[in-house]
Order: C-alpha cells, then sequence, then structure tokens
C-alpha cells in the first residue's frame, strides 16, 4: 500500500487531498496540530474534520506535529518514506501574518524547507507538492490597467492577461504583505530542491481555493465566510475598491485533481497558476449578489476605503501552462456551483451556531 503524508490535513485542500487518495488506496498520514484555531478563533478548528476523517477512512492516520519541529518531520519521514507529500500547512491569512511573523515565516517558510529535507533525505523520488499562492506576485497585478464596470474592475479584452495572469508576471519590485513573502520564499525553496537536486516538486499558485468543507473565517475563506455571513446575518465588511476587486475561485476537488495529475507524471521544479481562470471569478458585490439569491435574504455589508495590504483589485489565473502539460485535467465547478454547496453543506449547521465539519 503506497504511503502519502499530507500536511495541514485538517484544512479545505488538505482534507479533500486526504480523502481523494484514501479512496484510492493510499495510506494517508495526516500531520495537523490544529494551528488553525490559534490563527482564527474556536470556530475555525480544524478537529472535527480530522475526527471526521478518522471516522470515515480506515486508511487515515493522523499525526498531531508541527512542521516547524524539524526533528519531529525528520523521524516521520525516515520512518514512513512516503510515496507522494501533498503540502498544504500553511499560515494563510495577509492580515493575521503582520501580527506574528515570526510565527508566519516559521510556518510558511521554515516549515517548508523541514519537509523538503526530510524527502530529500528519505523519498527523494516521491511527488512534492507544494500549495503555493499567487500572493507571491504581491500587488503587481494592481499595476494594471484596470477598467471600472458597474459591479467589477476588468482588463481590456485585447489586453495580454484579460485571460488569465501567467508566469511572466513578475515578483519584484511591489509590496507583498509578510503572508506573501513568507510564501514567495517557500515557493522558490520548493524550485530549489526541485532544480538542484533534480525532485520531482510542484508549485500550485492558487487564486482563491474553496469549496464545502472550507471553514470560513474573516480574515481568511472569502466565499465561505461570505455564505455564511448571509445566512447567520453577521455583517460583512469589503475593505476597499468599492467591492468591485475580481478573484477567480477553484473548487477543491478540482485543486486536488490537478494534484493527482501531477503525482501521476511529476516534473522537476514545475511552477503553475492555479484558479478558476476565466470559467470561475467574481467580485465581491457579484459574491454577494450570488449569496443573496441562494440564502434567500439580504446580506448586511459595509464598504470600507481601507484596502488590505498586498491585496489585489484584480486576480484571474491563466490555466494553459497547466493544461498543456496535463490535457486529461479540467475544471468541473463554478462560482455559483460552489457557492450553492457551500450553502447546501453548512447552512443548517450554521444557523444551529455550530462550527462546520
Amino acid at each position: 500500500m503506497p504511503t502519502c503524508i499530507v500536511t495541514g490535513s485538517g484544512g479545505l485542500i488538505g482534507s479533500e487531498s486526504a480523502r481523494h487518495f484514501c479512496g484510492l488506496g493510499y495510506r494517508v498520514l495526516g500531520v495537523d496540530n490544529d494551528l488553525r484555531s490559534y490563527f482564527f478563533g474556536a470556530s475555525a478548528s480544524t478537529a472535527a474534520v480530522t475526527a471526521r476523517l478518522v471516522e470515515d477512512f480506515d486508511g487515515f492516520e493522523t499525526v498531531d506535529a508541527d512542521i516547524r519541529d524539524r526533528e519531529r518531520i525528520e523521524s516521520l519521514f525516515a520512518v514512513h518514506r512516503p510515496d507522494l507529500v501533498i503540502h498544504c500547512a500553511a499560515q494563510p491569512s495577509h492580515d493575521w501574518a503582520a501580527r506574528e511573523p515570526h510565527t508566519d515565516f516559521g510556518v510558511n517558510a521554515v516549515g517548508t524547507l523541514n519537509l523538503l529535507e526530510a524527502a530529500r533525505r528519505h523519498c527523494p523520488d516521491s511527488p512534492f507538492v507544494f500549495t503555493s499562492t499567487n500572493k507571491v506576485y504581491g500587488d503587481r497585478p494592481n499595476q494594471l490597467p484596470l477598467v471600472e464596470l458597474a459591479t467589477r474592475w476588468e482588463l481590456p479584452e485585447d489586453h495580454r492577461w484579460y485571460g488569465g495572469i501567467d508566469l511572466e508576471m513578475p515578483i519584484d519590485r511591489c509590496t507583498h504583505s509578510l503572508f506573501g513573502a513568507s510564501k514567495a520564499a517557500a515557493d522558490l525553496l520548493v524550485q530549489e530542491y526541485g532544480r538542484y537536486f533534480d525532485m520531482p516538486t510542484v508549485c500550485f499558485r492558487g487564486g482563491c481555493l474553496t469549496g464545502p468543507q472550507h471553514a470560513g473565517a474573516q480574515l481568511h475563506g472569502f466565499l465561505a465566510y461570505l455564505m455564511k455571513c448571509a445566512v447567520s446575518g453577521t455583517p460583512y465588511t469589503v475593505f476597499g475598491y468599492g467591492g468591485k476587486q475580481v478573484r477567480d475561485n477553484i473548487h477543491a476537488a478540482d485543486v486536488v485533481g490537478a494534484f493527482q495529475a501531477f503525482a501521476d507524471a511529476p516534473r522537476a521544479a514545475a511552477v503553475y497558476n492555479l484558479g478558476g481562470g476565466r470559467r470561475s471569478n467574481v467580485s465581491v458585490l457579484e459574491a454577494i449578489a450570488t449569496c443573496e439569491e441562494i440564502a434567500g435574504r439580504p446580506l448586511a455589508y459595509e464598504l470600507s476605503d481601507e484596502a488590505r495590504v498586498g491585496d489585489h483589485q484584480w486576480w484571474i489565473s491563466d490555466l494553459s501552462a497547466f493544461e498543456a502539460d496535463y490535457p486529461g485535467w479540467s475544471q468541473t465547478a463554478g462560482i455559483e456551483d460552489v457557492l450553492r454547496e457551500i450553502h447546501d453543506h453548512n447552512a443548517e449547521r450554521w444557523l444551529a451556531g455550530v462550527a462546520p465539519c
């Protein structure tokens, strides 16, 4: 039986990965110490998700470990020598990173280094999948010649990146936020281990990754938290850009499908932008309107003039590089599909005041 280590296995992409690879017959070791509850409070805890994985899958084993603990990670890899590594653990918030920069960098950058070095020593031929972020580009996208429309900012149709931003966008000389900087450091480390040591590594620079299992919080998990506010009547604050900022959103199952495609045919030091692309993108105002329609009630929100540091005014991913290398992969869900799934999976629980699981 092949072994897969999934870090952040209680989170959105980690739990989806655990389910997927358990379903394929892998023994999955889920590394998660529920730091999310420390970052965002008890309502964002991953403990219930982890308990459900243990209950549902005989092949899933939970490992309470911190990826910053170099010796613990080294020992885990030495004992199990995994056939596949999926690294999803992270501190994921712009705003939170500025509160505790050492924690943010320790988790995102140093933790990634610990995993890479353990993989190099004990399973250098096993695919190493890293969930990076489009925040490695900093606020560079905000320099694009955006046009203000009724409900969104948009690029002119004749612009080279109208169909989505590709890997040619530079990451230097712009504001990243401390979160963006720590993730960029991790991203470069993953590439370097792939190139320098000829290891099969990949960085997926994700846009907004979402799905029904997302424990949305005010500082992270845009669509899930927006729907939660609509259902529960919680006021929502939109930070900057008149609520017209655009995000592409991709379903967690489609993200894990990309992981599977890479694991089946790995490359050294691969990098891809991965998001909803032109098929699945939405502005905040457009998402609010869709949430209101699905929830059947208005969402109370206010607009703040102050944008978050390093935040994107417009982002749509160019998926063509990954689609060219892995033509068997395709998206299965769009914005409305995702929002309806989030609502149907969580609405009763939110109304009852119970955290999602």
